[in-house]
This record gives structure tokens, C-alpha cells and sequence, in this order.
């Protein structure tokens, strides 16, 4: 896995100072079945609310 997956959404769990994301694997989905052509047509399935 890459060593510096950066990650803007700072109310997440696994956010971390220098927008450095922290969790083990990261779970992406494309909206588009097994394909995409943009970002936009992409999820982090990763994403964990911080509480």
C-alpha cells in the first residue's frame, strides 16, 4: 500500500495531522460497477465518522 494516502476529510476516524490517512487498507467503489472514468464517479467506502 502507498505510505502517504492523503485524505482532506478531517471528521473522519482515521484522519491525521498533514491530512494523512491512517487506516490499515483503503476500500474504494466506483459508482459505475467495476469502472470509472473520473473521480467523481468514485466512493471511499473507508470513511469512518469520528465521534
Amino acid at each position: 500500500m502507498a505510505k502517504d494516502v492523503l485524505c482532506e476529510v478531517n471528521n473522519c476516524t482515521y484522519w491525521g495531522h498533514g491530512n494523512k490517512c491512517h487506516a490499515d487498507a483503503i476500500y474504494v467503489v466506483s459508482h459505475k460497477g467495476n469502472k470509472a472514468s473520473t473521480s467523481e464517479e468514485t466512493d471511499c467506502k473507508t470513511f469512518e465518522l469520528e465521534v
